[in-house]
Parts: C-alpha cells; structure tokens; sequence
C-alpha cells in the first residue's frame, strides 16, 4: 500500500508540474485539468484513509 501511495503521490507531481509548464509558456489550464487534479488527489485522501484504518 505505501509503494501505491508513493506512486499515486509521484504522478500528482508530475501532473502539477506540467500544468505549472503550460502556465509559465503563457497558455491556458484546460478546464479537464482541474478534474485530473481532483481526482488524482481524491485517489491519494481515500488511499491515505484506507492505509490508516488498515494500521
């Protein structure tokens, strides 16, 4: 569970990364980006819960 965390944590990082990119070149965050984002971080709230209640 931690190795999935860490992967989930990686890929939101990443994601931000290249967002934070587009916004630097001058160009607009495409509103699906923001869904991603929510959702990659609802992925790591619930894996975080789940991997505390599992302890």
């Amino acid at each position: 569970m931690f190795y999935f965390l860490v992967v989930i944590a990686v890929l939101l990082l990443g994601y931000a990364a290249v967002l934070v990119s587009f916004v630097r070149r001058g160009r607009k965050i495409p509103p699906a980006a923001y869904l991603g984002l929510a959702l990659l971080n609802g992925l790591i709230l619930a894996a975080v819960l789940a991997w505390a209640v599992a302890r």
